[in-house]
C-alpha cells in the first residue's frame, strides 16, 4: 500500500469514526498532494508525497512554536496534535545518538576538516536522512562537529 493509498484509507476511517481533526488534517495533506500533481501534471511519486508530509509536519511544528509566543495555548494544542497525526505517515525518526555516529563517520570518511567542507558532507547526509531526521538537526549537528 503506498503512502497515498494510506492517507485515503486513514481519511475514510476517520471519517467513519467521525474523528474531525484526524480527517480534516489528512484532507490538507491529500489537498497539498494533489495541489502539486495539478501543478506538476503527473502523479507524486512515493518520496515526492514523503517529503511533502515531512514539509506539511513542518509546518505544524513552527506554527506551534508561534502560537507559544503569542499565548495561544488553545491552538498550539491543536498545531501539535496535528503533528502527531502526520508524523505516523513518515519513517520512523533517527535518535540524535545514531545521527551523530553516522555524522563523525562521515566527517572521517570525507576529510572534512571544517565549515568549508560543510556542503561535502551535507550532501551526503541529506539523501540520507530524508524523511528520518529534519535538516536542520542535521545541519547543527555538522555544524557542531565542523567547529
Amino acid at each position: 500500500m503506498t503512502l497515498k493509498e494510506k492517507l485515503l484509507a486513514d481519511m475514510k476511517e476517520a471519517l467513519r469514526a467521525k474523528d474531525s481533526l484526524r480527517l480534516n488534517t489528512i484532507r490538507s495533506v491529500i489537498s497539498a498532494i494533489k495541489n502539486q500533481e495539478i501543478d506538476l501534471r503527473k502523479d507524486l511519486e512515493e518520496e515526492d508525497i514523503l517529503s511533502l508530509v515531512t514539509r506539511e509536519v513542518k509546518k505544524r511544528k513552527e506554527a506551534s512554536a508561534l502560537f507559544k509566543q503569542g499565548e495561544r495555548l488553545d491552538l498550539m494544542e491543536k498545531e501539535d496534535q496535528e503533528r502527531v497525526i502526520l508524523q505516523a505517515y513518515l519513517p520512523e525518526q533517527v535518535s540524535e545518538d545514531d545521527l551523530r555516529k553516522r555524522i563523525q563517520e562521515v566527517i572521517a570518511d570525507t576529510g572534512a576538516e571544517g565549515m568549508k567542507d560543510f556542503g561535502k558532507i551535507m550532501k551526503v547526509l541529506v539523501p540520507e536522512f530524508k524523511g528520518k531526521a529534519d535538516n536542520a538537526l542535521i545541519k547543527d549537528l555538522a555544524g557542531e562537529f565542523l567547529n
